[in-house]
């Protein structure tokens, strides 16, 4: 997508002169997630969507399989389910996983009443094995690891690329819908009811703050790939979604389940993903040395079991030929074949100098999904009024401890359109003339307007001890102090990356998470130990400026890594994404990881000063963190 195209969106709302804004929905993120809560919105509803870079960047678009949903006349929902909760390992959330596979037939028909040209089946061949009555009754569906049958319906092999295209098309002729590319988000705004009503914003084309003001917010701010070294995501997913949740007072689940996409291109620095569908076709793994096929031997789906399993594999295999890499070869199967299902990733690999129909494809696992995220129910509600989250942001429970794949697509669409069918119940519900309570009789309480996500069988992380909170003054917030530090900020980025790589990626262990532990320690300590979570809006020197807004990202990335290594560190045991070298063995009962928020008393008014994760060296180095408190939700 050009630039030109996504800098053609709707008009700018207009703002007063201290760069305040309202709308009826503000929508953090212009992904699959926020787009299709968009446009299923009413349009009587004003919505602003912000990206905070160009349309076309964003996780949604570089998605190649495809969306797994039960189409065959074959296939059932139910059977999909039972794939999902094995692929899960045990921690999905049952019944928001069947309430969301249940919705998979509706959302393709709905992204193809959208113009998604999903790719179909010649005319002359039988249509008698799709489901009869079914409005796609040509669609072609392929068959991806963990998945007992071919569920996935697909656009050639850039179906992200070709659904965000259309729904881009359609968010822009919206008259109601206003987009604003290069828009960042960084701190959401609640009110004395501790309702979300918005959020501060900085605006990268005009390299100055903004305050939006809205009645809902939506949080679809993507994932936090771009934490490790080699990743698929672009580098606009760092996690500063989940933080600003957190921050505001959501639980979040599950951070140390980190999928791995088995089959990243191993050339140089890419980021290219080779689809999971050419496995699904026929595509096999061999050992670059020896020739030798050796997922056979490590499980009876061979090169289509769950990605967890191939990925261990795959990382096994390179640890011991010190290469790098292992082949993925297609070149058994017919070359027009390749030519005309997998165009993007052919003509790609060819320009590289790999033609797949006669080469080996070198291939190496690379950070792909978070499985966890934003404590969120099948609708999209968080444990903050008024503040809901979809897309790999959230942790809905449908992806467990390694997700299923080509879940993530409809899991965008169907809780995109859920959350869109309920902000209009939000909206009528909190509509009052008194705007400083959420009653709006005697009679009627706040659970009535908003329910919480429920879990059962969680476990808590411990987080005083090696993370303790700490209370920053607001001279913190001058800018002045960067001028020192700001030429550590890209180095310390980069050697993040490279930590979380090497010691929280496939395999782990006590050794290795306590190392990286005192690490983060350490820069975070380099930085000073000061945080800009809280901007005070009444302050012009609170104001994020271009200068400071490196530092912020930053500091947060270390607060997100260290609850991901506090995780992972208190998890003593190996289940889907997550593997221990120390614990090899699955816990007797499967337990959500929940980190609970900052006290929510810090949070209470956007005037006070926020609590912020800061390990000390101290507590890594005097501290062993006992087994996890384990405790039943009732």
């Amino acid at each position: 997508m050009s630039e030109a195209h996504t800098a053609a969106n709707t008009s700018t709302p207009a703002d007063d002169a201290h760069g305040v804004r309202h709308t009826d929905v503000l929508i953090i993120g212009a992904g699959l997630a926020g787009l299709s809560t968009a446009l299923a919105l009413p349009q009587t509803l004003n919505v602003t969507v912000l990206s905070k870079a160009a349309l076309d960047l964003c996780s949604s678009h570089y998605a190649q399989g495809g969306i797994a949903a039960s189409l065959d006349a074959k296939d059932c929902t139910a059977d999909h389910i039972a794939d999902t909760l094995i692929a899960g390992a045990g921690l999905c959330e049952a019944k928001n996983t069947t309430e969301i596979l249940s919705s998979g037939e509706q959302a393709v028909q709905w992204l193809y009443e959208q113009g998604v040209p999903f790719t179909q089946i010649p005319q002359q061949e039988s249509k008698s094995h799709i489901k009869a009555g079914f409005d796609l009754s040509y669609l072609h569906l392929t068959k991806e690891g963990g998945h007992g049958c071919r569920r996935v319906a697909h656009a050639d092999d850039a179906t992200g690329r070709h659904i965000m295209e259309a729904l881009v098309i359609k968010a822009q002729a919206a008259s109601n819908i206003t987009i604003l590319p290069y828009h960042e988000a960084f701190h959401l705004l609640k009110n004395t009811d501790n309702r979300c009503q918005g959020a501060l914003v900085f605006d990268h084309v005009h390299q100055r703050q903004l305050t939006l003001h809205s009645r809902a917010v939506v949080l679809a701010s993507g994932g936090l790939g771009q934490l490790f070294k080699r990743a698929s995501a672009p580098n606009v997913c760092v996690g500063d979604g989940v933080m600003m949740a957190w921050q505001a007072g959501c639980r979040l689940a599950n951070l140390e389940f980190i999928q791995f996409h088995p089959t990243g291109l191993a050339l140089g620095d890419s980021s290219f993903l080779i689809s999971e569908a050419l496995r699904g076709e026929g595509g096999r793994l061999y050992c670059p040395q020896t020739g030798k096929r050796f997922m056979l031997d490590i499980d009876a789906r061979a090169e289509l079991a769950p990605r967890d399993i191939v990925a261990r594999a795959i990382a096994e295999q390179i640890n011991i030929n010190g290469l790098g890499y292992v082949h993925l070869d297609v070149s058994h199967l017919p070359a027009a074949f390749l030519q005309a299902h997998f165009p993007q990733i052919y003509q790609t690999l060819l320009d590289l100098g790999i033609d797949i129909t006669t080469d080996p494809i070198p291939v190496a696992p690379t950070a792909h999904y978070s499985c966890g995220g934003v404590v969120t129910s099948a609708n999209g509600l968080t444990d903050v009024t008024g503040l809901y989250a979809a897309g790999e942001v959230a942790y809905t429970g449908l992806h467990g401890a390694n997700r299923l794949a080509s879940n993530s697509l409809l899991e965008c669409v169907v809780v995109g359109r859920h959350i869109a069918a309920d902000i209009p119940r939000y909206l009528h519900a909190t509509k009052k003339p008194d705007a400083t309570s959420i009653y709006i009789n005697s009679e009627q309480s706040i659970y009535d307007i908003w329910t919480p996500p429920m879990l059962a069988d969680y476990q808590r992380i411990t987080l005083p001890s090696p993370i303790e909170y700490q209370r920053h003054a607001n001279d913190h917030h001058n800018a002045n102090i960067h001028t020192s530090i700001n030429k550590d900020i890209a180095g310390i980025t980069t050697q993040l990356k490279a930590l979380m790589t090497s010691h929280l990626g496939i395999t782990r262990s006590a050794e290795q998470l306590e190392q990286a532990l005192g690490q983060i320690c350490q820069w975070q300590q380099q930085l000073g130990g000061r945080s800009f979570d809280h901007i005070d809006t009444k302050s012009q020197d609170h104001v994020i400026s271009y200068h400071t807004l490196p530092y912020v990202q930053l500091t947060r990335q270390l607060q997100l890594a260290a609850l991901i290594m506090q995780s992972a560190y208190q998890r003593h045991e190996s289940r889907g994404g997550h593997y221990r070298q120390d614990y090899p063995n699955l816990a007797s009962k499967p337990l959500t990881s929940i980190i609970e928020p900052p006290s929510l008393t810090a949070f209470a008014t956007i005037d006070d000063i926020d609590t912020t994760a800061h390990i000390t060296t101290a507590d890594v180095q005097k501290t062993t963190v006992p087994p996890l408190a384990m405790r039943e939700s009732g």
